[in-house]
């Protein structure tokens, strides 16, 4: 009898499969930290055979390279991959025995990247699952627009055929498992639910429901902004990433703290928000260690910048280390713990600033005050409202547009209270007056903000509403 279990990477909204019998199994699409699928595979008790890759990965730095190496199992990479190191090359109906009775096939699904290559888990000769990488998704497909600007169009276009394909040969039992679609920026589209089969994709996914024209015309008009990071992502696992360094930083004191801060060196607290409104290092950026750490301070970190976390605990430094490791940030070069009065010499060098909800912001402009309303949400979400008067630069823009923040007191907000976190802590290492909304946009009109739909603008960071 087959098993597939689950390894979830959700900080960057991804998954990774350990599939299998009674005494060897296959991983698909593995993370960075490969210490997780050891894991999973000796409590399942089985030896790990293969190893194989439905693409070149953009999002995340693969373990699978070392995983092989470390396990004695085969390599599988699509053929049409370029890289570096050796390999298994898979080509289009392939297969690669896994345990008694049970395969993989792979199939040919391009359209995330022209080599993408889905595998499709068999028992007995027959389809029991299928891992689909960032094809077919749940209720989505993979963007096609992260490989090279002029291939956009011609990969929409394949990755219609592909998802075609999968449904047409599959029944409807098979399940449906991809590696991106769980808050990964590789979704083409945002995606709903968390298990699917080939019958519900055939019945709901736009792909397979819409023409080939109305599905590319869609697919590109909605995609989202593309993380910095990703360019990075992709030359890493095609020269072949180097084993995991998840040693303990060295410990820094308050005068090491401030002289990286000197040097321009980036100090990252991983405290709440709440935690870091009320005392911080000055200077410091504040990135929840529990929220969408990885994505977002790979994304506006100047990348090679020297890090140094600060936390609560050692604990929520190494989770930290792990996560920024999946993306290709090395070992920070310093950390600490135990509270910001023990990270400055001087209490003069702490700072903090105030939260507020949509409602103190409505009932500052009633008083008549005019403060300077920042919207740090992305693009594609501004366009379905936004409030009447604001400012718009996305957070991951923020550090290269400082000087295009109007002067005066900045309330700044995104759709949740994290991003405006991060900005608000970039806003005040900059020397601003801020306040951070921690509120969800939804409670913007029901406080008595007037929220309407933009209007398109050439210089979208002055766009009002």
């Amino acid at each position: 009898m087959f098993f597939v279990d689950t390894i979830e990477t959700p900080g960057l909204g991804n998954r990774s499969y350990l599939a299998g019998g009674v005494r060897s199994a296959v991983v698909v699409d593995p993370p960075r930290d490969i210490d997780r699928v050891i894991a999973a595979a000796a409590v399942r008790g089985v030896r790990i055979v293969a190893v194989v890759e439905t693409h070149v990965h953009n999002d995340y730095v693969t373990g699978g390279l070392e995983l092989a190496r470390v396990t004695g199992a085969a390599y599988l990479v699509p053929a049409a991959a370029e890289v570096s190191f050796r390999r298994t090359p898979v080509a289009d109906g392939d297969t690669a025995p896994v345990d008694d009775g049970i395969a993989l096939r792979a199939v040919a699904t391009p359209g995330h990247t022209p080599h993408h290559t889905s595998y499709v888990l068999e028992e007995g000769g027959r389809a029991v699952a299928a891992f689909t990488g960032g094809s077919l998704l749940i209720g989505s497909v993979g963007r096609p627009d992260l490989v090279e600007p002029r291939l956009t169009s011609a990969l929409a276009r394949a990755q219609h055929a592909s998802v075609h394909r999968l449904a047409d040969e599959l029944d409807d039992a098979v399940a449906v498992l991809p590696t991106h679609g769980f808050g990964s920026f590789c979704s083409s589209s945002r995606t709903e639910g968390t298990s699917s089969t080939i019958g519900a994709e055939r019945k709901h996914n736009a792909a397979l429901v819409k023409d080939v024209d109305t599905f590319v015309a869609e697919l590109l008009a909605g995609l989202d902004d593309v993380p910095a990071y990703y360019a990075h992502m992709g030359p890493a696992n095609t020269t072949g990433p180097a084993p995991l360094d998840l040693t303990p930083p060295p410990r820094a004191g308050a005068q090491d703290i401030a002289r990286r801060l000197a040097a321009g060196e980036w100090v990252v607290d991983l405290r709440s928000r709440v935690a870091f409104a009320e005392g911080h290092v000055a200077g410091s950026f504040n990135f929840e260690g529990e929220g969408q750490l990885a994505t977002y301070l790979a994304w506006l970190i100047p990348w090679g910048r020297p890090v140094t976390l600060l936390a609560d605990t050692a604990d929520e430094l190494a989770h930290a280390q792990r996560e920024l490791t999946r993306v290709g940030i090395g070992r920070p070069v310093a950390a600490a713990t135990g509270g910001p009065g023990s990270w400055v010499s001087d209490p003069r060098e702490l700072r903090s600033f105030p939260r507020a909800d949509f409602a103190d912001l409505a009932s500052a402009r009633r008083r008549g005050e005019e403060p300077v309303v920042l919207d740090v949400r992305r693009t594609m979400e501004r366009r379905d409202g936004a409030i009447t008067g604001s400012v718009h630069i996305p957070v991951h823009e923020l550090p290269g547009r400082l000087d295009e923040v109007p002067p005066g007191v900045v309330w700044v907000h995104c759709a949740g209270g994290m991003r405006a976190a991060i900005a608000a802590s970039l806003l005040d290492a900059a020397g601003r007056e801020v306040v951070a909304v921690d509120d969800g946009f939804a409670s913007a009109a029901a406080a008595g903000l007037t929220v309407t739909v933009p209007r398109p603008a050439t210089d979208d960071a002055s766009a009002a509403a």
